[in-house]
């Protein structure tokens, strides 16, 4: 551990709300903005819906609570957190391996995240000078193939996006972090707020309204119940380090379980945001459907702003929108990555920032190849994939990577670390046998479940 146990060599935040900005901006992502609507489409809207608020609440804030919890005891990189704190108690070095996982999974998440969030800064220019405005359904179509197959043209975003992420974190906590989040976050709420207003003057508001909030039950399948509660899970960025990262640097008299709930209520508020601005939107046109999947965001919203008054301005906004949700995750990303190199390498943070930014990058290429020359079809579980190196490291990373290092979160919080410690650092009263309860037997249960499910095996 540091020599001062309540200050991060790497820094402290200035206040509750600034560490609260910041695991916000970690958790809001393209996860809320490009993946909650379509998979709510897909599995029917309102019961979907209420899955995964009770899974956020039962699964998500207990995790999040462990991991600030951990990362605030600890006050280093995540790698260097477990294993101080596994010595501390008593415990085997190979929990070291918890940190260790994350801090890959970030580093892997980021080098496609950043390719993917590319495509968003490439939208906010073609919508803007009215390519995405002039043309018809299949010409936007198009347009979409002919950006992610062509390599140079992924590659000069790409390395945008990462620049854009290099600069922030080069800066430090307070100076580079902070400040982006200070700015950022509000940004991305008041743009989500100003195309909610958009939606409302569809004309086809209530109908999004219905579909979010009104369950049927009926739609409900087993698939769905699973696809709900491990998108609760990775929507709120545990098991990757981030969140660990983070707590490190909040200060010692935060109170972990007020902050965790907030975050989680912020992230889902973001995501249901998110559902009111485009359900409207594709509602108003009969030939778009809400399950769309994954092409709903660039292939057939763009369709929807192309012929809607204001389209042109309104959709530059959106994919504003998507970029700095992007950004306010892929500094939480690298992080945890920067921070070991300053502790273990001796590294400036401006080194370790370009280091860590250049090796990102460059395992990006193979993301960026994975749309053309190196695209491959491969059978994961029955479903054919087709985009190679993508595919696999997007598997690798959200469904085993992340799942199981939230689950072995919880299982070293609740069972290897001693009662008094976590009662210490939590600093609750009546409701620490609640969350005693849920991290030791609930949480790591249904992410097992979760985990058997995506191999198939229930």
């Amino acid at each position: 551990m540091t020599e001062d146990k309540n200050i991060s060599i790497h820094g402290q935040w200035s206040s509750r709300w600034a560490f609260i900005l910041a695991a916000t901006g970690s958790a809001v992502g393209l996860g809320n903005i490009w993946k909650f609507p379509y998979i709510t489409g897909e599995y029917g809207g309102g019961a979907f819906v209420l899955v995964y608020l009770f899974c956020v609440a039962i699964i998500g804030i207990p995790i999040m609570m462990a991991e600030v919890m951990l990362g605030r005891r600890g006050r280093q990189s995540p790698i260097n957190t477990m294993r101080s704190l596994a010595k501390a108690e008593g415990r085997h070095g190979i929990w070291s391996w918890i940190g260790w996982m994350g801090v890959l999974a970030g580093f892997l998440i980021l080098s496609y995240y950043s390719v993917i969030a590319g495509w968003g800064l490439a939208y906010v220019f073609r919508t803007a000078t009215g390519v995405m405005h002039a043309a018809d359904s299949a010409g936007i179509k198009d347009i979409f193939g002919e950006l992610v197959s062509d390599p140079e043209k992924l590659l000069a975003w790409h390395t945008c996006f990462m620049v854009l992420t290099m600069v922030v974190v080069a800066r430090g906590v307070k100076h580079g972090l902070e400040k982006a989040v200070r700015f950022l976050m509000p940004l991305l709420l008041i743009l989500l707020l100003i195309l909610v207003g958009y939606a409302m003057n569809t004309g086809h508001f209530s109908e999004g309204v219905e579909f979010l909030f009104k369950p049927d039950f009926s739609k409900l399948t087993g698939g769905a119940i699973l696809t709900a509660m491990g998108h609760a899970f990775f929507t709120l960025s545990l098991g990757m380090g981030a969140i660990m990262m983070y707590g490190s640097y909040l200060p010692e008299n935060t109170s972990i379980a007020k902050t965790s709930i907030i975050i989680s209520l912020a992230d889902t508020m973001v995501a249901l945001l998110a559902g009111l601005a485009i359900f409207p939107i594709v509602f108003s046109f009969p030939e778009l459907a809400p399950g769309a999947g994954p092409g709903l965001i660039f292939q057939t919203l763009p369709i929807a702003f192309a012929n809607m008054p204001g389209g042109q301005f309104f959709g530059t906004l959106f994919f504003v929108l998507i970029v700095v949700a992007a950004w306010t995750s892929s500094i939480s990303l690298i992080e945890p990555a920067v921070a070991w190199l300053i502790e273990n390498r001796g590294m400036t943070r401006v080194r370790a920032a370009v280091w860590s930014g250049l090796a990102t990058w460059l395992v990006g290429i193979a993301t960026v190849l994975s749309f053309s020359h190196w695209a491959f079809d491969f059978n994961f579980l029955g479903t054919v994939k087709h985009n190679g190196v993508f595919d696999i490291l997007d598997i690798l990373t959200a469904n085993i990577m992340l799942p199981v290092g939230g689950m072995l979160i919880a299982i070293f919080a609740g069972w290897m670390m001693k009662p008094k410690h976590s009662k210490e650092e939590l600093a609750l009263n009546r409701s620490y046998k609640l969350w005693q309860f849920l991290i030791k037997y609930v949480a790591p249960v249904l992410v097992f479940v979760v985990i058997l499910n995506i191999f198939g095996i229930i």
